[in-house]
This record gives C-alpha cells, sequence and structure tokens, in this order.
C-alpha cells in the first residue's frame, strides 16, 4: 500500500497545531553521558529508561536482567537528581502539556520509563503501594515484562520449543493493570508473550503501548510482534515503536534504512498510521561499542553471540538463524531522527504522516494516558 493511502484509511485522531517544526519523541533512550547530546539529537521528547539491573542466572543456564525494587528506587532517584540539576536542558515530563512546554523553553522532556514490573515487590493485598512510591519519583511508563515473565505477565522469550509457552496475564497482573490505569502510568507491553499483551489490551481502560519492537510478519521471532498485537495495541488508541537492533528488523545483509522503513509500513499497513512511530532502545548517540567500531557489524554483533546460543540451544524460535549485525549504520547516529524523517519523505510519506510518526503519536498517547 503506498505511504500517501494510509491516511485516507485511517481516522485523523491527532493533529499538531501548526509547530514551528515537526515534534521529534522517541520511544526509548536513556539519561546521556554528555548533556549536549539532548540538543544534537534534535528530541522534543522521549521515555527514558532508568532502569537498574541485576543479573539473574535461571536453571536452564540463560541469564534474566530483573530490575528490583531497590535498584530501580535507587536509580530514579539517581535519574531526578540529575533532571533537577540541570533544568536548562531537561525537563522532567508528568503530562503531555510537558512537550510542549520543552519545545516553548528548547528542553528535552524525558518522561521516566521502568523495563519490567519486577521492581513491584509486593503481592496483590498491599494495593501494590510500591508503584506509588515509583509514581512519586517520576515514573510515567512501566514495562511489564523484560524478555522473561514474572510475578505478572509472560515474558517474550518464555518458551518450551519453537511454539513457546505465550503466557498470559496472571491475577497479579490483572491487579497491576488496574493500579496502573488509576495511577495515569502508560502500560507498555514491550518484551511480553503475546498473549499477556492481548490480554492487557482488552484490560486496560487506558492506550498501551509497545515502546520498542519489530513485527513478526517480516523477521519470524520471539522477539517480534504478530500482526494480532498490533492491531490488538492500536485498538486502545496505543502505538508500535519500531526500534534499532537490526536482528529483529532484518536476516539480509547489510541492514539498511529500508529495512528499518518495511517495519513501519507494515505497522501502518496493519494496525493504522495512528499506530506507528519510531523507538531507540540504544543511547541518544547510538549503539556505544558500534560506534566504537565504526560500525563494524561484523565485529560488534560477536558480543551477542553467547546469549544468542544459550536460547538457540533451548528451541526458543527465531534463535536458530545466525545473527550477522546490530545496527543500520547510518541510523547508530545522534541525528537519526531527522535521517528517519527524511527517508520517509522520500519514500513517498505525506508531511502529516511524518509528523504522526516522528513524533505527533507519542504527543497524542502521552496526553491521553498521563493527562
Amino acid at each position: 500500500m503506498a505511504a500517501g493511502v494510509l491516511l485516507t484509511q485511517t481516522p485523523l485522531a491527532y493533529s499538531l497545531n501548526s509547530p514551528k517544526k515537526r515534534v521529534y519523541i522517541d520511544g526509548l533512550s536513556f539519561l546521556p553521558d554528555d548533556l549536549a547530546d539532548l540538543a544534537s539529537s534534535k528530541l522534543d521528547a522521549y521515555l527514558c529508561d532508568i532502569s537498574a539491573i541485576e543479573a539473574i542466572k535461571k536453571p536452564d543456564g540463560t541469564t534474566n536482567y530483573k530490575r528490583t525494587y531497590k535498584a530501580c528506587m535507587d536509580s530514579i532517584t539517581a535519574a531526578l537528581a540529575r533532571v533537577n540539576q540541570n533544568p536548562q536542558q531537561l525537563l522532567l515530563g508528568r503530562s503531555g502539556s510537558d512537550i510542549n512546554k520543552a519545545i516553548d523553553s528548547q528542553r528535552t522532556a524525558v518522561f521516566f520509563q521502568i523495563q519490567g514490573a519486577d521492581c513491584v515487590e509486593q503481592s496483590i493485598t498491599s494495593e501494590l503501594s510500591q508503584v506509588d512510591e515509583f509514581y512519586h519519583k517520576g515514573l510515567r511508563a512501566l514495562q511489564l515484562t523484560h524478555h522473561y515473565g514474572n510475578l505478572f505477565a509472560g515474558g517474550a522469550l518464555d518458551n518450551n520449543g519453537k511454539q513457546g509457552l505465550n503466557l498470559p496475564l496472571t491475577t497479579a497482573g490483572e491487579q497491576l493493570i488496574a493500579k496502573l490505569n488509576s495511577r495515569n502510568i502508560l502500560i507498555d507491553v514491550s518484551h511480553s508473550s503475546p498473549q499477556s499483551a492481548l490480554d492487557t489490551a482488552k484490560l486496560s481502560k487506558a492506550p498501551i503501548v509497545q515502546s520498542h519492537g519489530a513485527v513478526r510478519s517480516i523477521v519470524n521471532h520471539a522477539r517480534c510482534t504478530p500482526d494480532d498485537v498490533l492491531k490488538a495495541i492500536a485498538d486502545t488508541g496505543g502505538l508500535f515503536g519500531v526500534f534499532m537492533m537490526t536482528f529483529w528488523l532484518t536476516q539480509d545483509n547489510p541492514p539498511t534504512t529500508d529495512h528499518y522503513l518495511a517495519h513501519l509500513k507494515h505497522v501502518a499497513n496493519v494496525a493504522g498510521i495512528d499506530a506507528v512511530a519510531i523507538a531507540n532502545d540504544y543511547p541518544l548517540r547510538g549503539h556505544k561499542e558500534l560506534l566504537a567500531l565504526d560500525n563494524d557489524n561484523t565485529q560488534g554483533v560477536k558480543q551477542y553471540l553467547e546469549w544468542w546460543h544459550s536460547l538457540r540451544a533451548r528451541g526458543v524460535l527465531g534463535f536458530d538463524v545466525e545473527p550477522q549485525h546490530v545496527v543500520v549504520p547510518e541510523l547508530n547516529h545522534i541525528n537519526r531522527m531527522q535521517r528517519i524523517d527524511d527517508a520517509l519523505a522520500s519514500a513517498g510519506f505525506s508531511g502529516l504522516e511524518r509528523d504522526k510518526i516522528m513524533g505527533g503519536n507519542w504527543h497524542r498517547v502521552l496526553t491521553a494516558v498521563l493527562g
């Protein structure tokens, strides 16, 4: 389907009020070591992962990285202090209107996110008060799982063979969805099992997102998302952010911007233009190790092979195909947002479609959920 046709088949749910420039919002990155990177990235806002992890060996020999309560409480406290210490460059995102404030003041709004609800270490009888603690520290988006399941939901890599376990939300997970809705915290189903994502879409009273991922119709992998989940997320009024990890974008070599655009186009065709968004999942400058290697994917991919092979040994869907790369070289760059915007224009996307993909959809969803 031609890019220009998409808009005519999707209701206009959001439009920008004649901004001076196109709004750029990213679905996942981190506080940079050098705050000058904020202006260089041209980002007006982004979901900012402030998680801290503990590496936990699983009985099958693989490693899970859990975001524990103590680790994440320490990390969000430190992140909040850094934002407060740099008010000329950073603005803590608490509501959708903070994006406009950031644009007007030439700052970058950061919306704190944690990749995994393992940080909520309470039973449902506790009324999940740790969620309130994180909220008061600035948390505005919570991912249910990271790769593997937990008390609340199944993970994308929970697997007993090529068909996978595809675990649903638990009773505790249902309680967590209600709590996050009541607190106006954005629910993120990245890394969740397809069934947990579908259950979440059905239960949530607010839009949900997959902040960063890729589509399974292009790469048949457990970490990639089936079309029924794309549609379910869109039906909530939510969105899907396509990220930069190329072993989940294409099995061709070398990876290119066209491979990245293919995922954006697929989400638009399946779920509608209002569901398409950009995500990074690397630092603002890009993948540090690959940048140090001058984006040599042949060398850079080696750091992932031990982990990849451990999951291959378990028969997890997609790990039987050896990864050949990690980044799209031209997008592993501080100026990736402008480069994606230009590539969308060259691919025939209209100006209004680019408004939505590059930041408008994130602006709409964050405003709808956070207020």
